[in-house]
């Protein structure tokens, strides 16, 4: 259960400009398949997406239904083997690694494990100035940097001194999202940035999130399981199943009167706590399991690869 719950204020298109400022469109990524002639396996299929400076836009399913890989494709992680993604403008899919790391000024990214993602060798003073110092940013003014991304992630200056393992995974996180803004990016991908959290530190980050955005207009590709996560930080929400993109739309409609059924499922899966309720829910779930199975069943779309875990969203870690 989630610790937040209500939908952002605000939210819409009055929170970011009308044009797009990445693109995703009809996103193909092919691996190859598992076993002697086995066919590729197609994680996503066709997705199309669009994100306007200073907007969250949430990316919500289960394990498997390709929001991880949307992400990573973004990153330049993963094949493009079909459509385009375009930043400002321009074509970013399939460009080369000089470009990519040129562009690693306006695109980055927040991890899900706040106890992997830094490295355990480094200050926090040493892990915010690499980026800056790669840059070219003068030691002077790397350092002067540091203090600023300390104030804006409501750290103590003297973190700065200590290495990760002396935080709590709040704190851990905090300090990678001071790592994501140190070079003022346009857009950051936050893939499951909550959810190795426990729930008050939860709700903390994603404000936390929130407060910088509308301090410095960045835009949010905000990957995540957790229907009420969405709710509390995105102004629109994709949903994913299978690879593809099953329902779209303003943050508040989506996450509270869905019309896809496997939204509906995912909705049904956040446990209430009146019993009577939860064991309706718990029906109300299966059923909808069972339409989807049929659906998926009469559409010939089968799981393989990364989709072979559990469909059931009440599982999800």
């Amino acid at each position: 259960m989630s610790a937040v719950t209500q939908h952002r204020p605000g939210a819409g298109r009055s929170a970011a400009t009308d044009e797009p400022l990445l693109v995703v469109e009809n996103l193909v990524v092919e691996y190859p398949g598992k076993g002697f002639r086995a066919p590729p396996f197609q994680a996503l299929k066709g997705v199309s997406l669009s994100i306007r400076a200073g907007e969250t836009v949430g990316l919500v399913g289960e394990s498997g239904s390709g929001k991880t890989t949307l992400g990573r494709a973004v990153l330049g992680l993963a094949p493009v083997t079909g459509g385009e993604i375009r930043y400002a403008g321009d074509r970013i899919s399939g460009i080369n690694k000089k470009q990519r790391r040129a562009l690693s000024d306006d695109l980055q990214v927040v991890f899900q494990d706040p106890y992997t993602s830094l490295n355990p060798a480094m200050t926090v003073n040493d892990i915010l100035t690499e980026p800056l110092l790669v840059a070219g940013v003068s030691r002077t003014d790397a350092n002067k940097r540091v203090r600023d991304l300390l104030d804006q992630v409501k750290l103590p200056q003297d973190a700065g001194q200590r290495l990760p393992r002396e935080f709590s995974g709040g704190q851990r996180q905090r300090i990678a999202i001071a790592r994501a803004l140190s070079r003022d990016p346009k857009v950051i991908v936050c893939d499951e940035p909550v959810s190795a959290l426990d729930l008050s530190n939860q709700a903390r980050v994603l404000d936390l999130f929130i407060e910088i955005q509308e301090r410095t207009g960045v835009a949010y590709l905000f990957i995540t399981h957790d229907l009420s996560v969405v709710r509390h930080i995105s102004h629109r929400v994709a949903v994913m199943y299978h690879g593809e993109i099953v329902e779209s739309g303003d943050a508040g409609a989506v996450t509270s009167t869905p019309e896809h059924p496997y939204t509906q499922r995912l909705l049904l899966a956040a446990p209430v706590p009146d019993p009577v309720r939860q064991l309706q829910r718990r029906a109300d779930r299966q059923r909808l399991a069972t339409q989807l199975a049929a659906q998926d069943e009469q559409a010939g779309a089968g799981v393989g690869g990364d989709e072979a875990h559990s469909t059931d969203p009440s599982r999800e870690a």
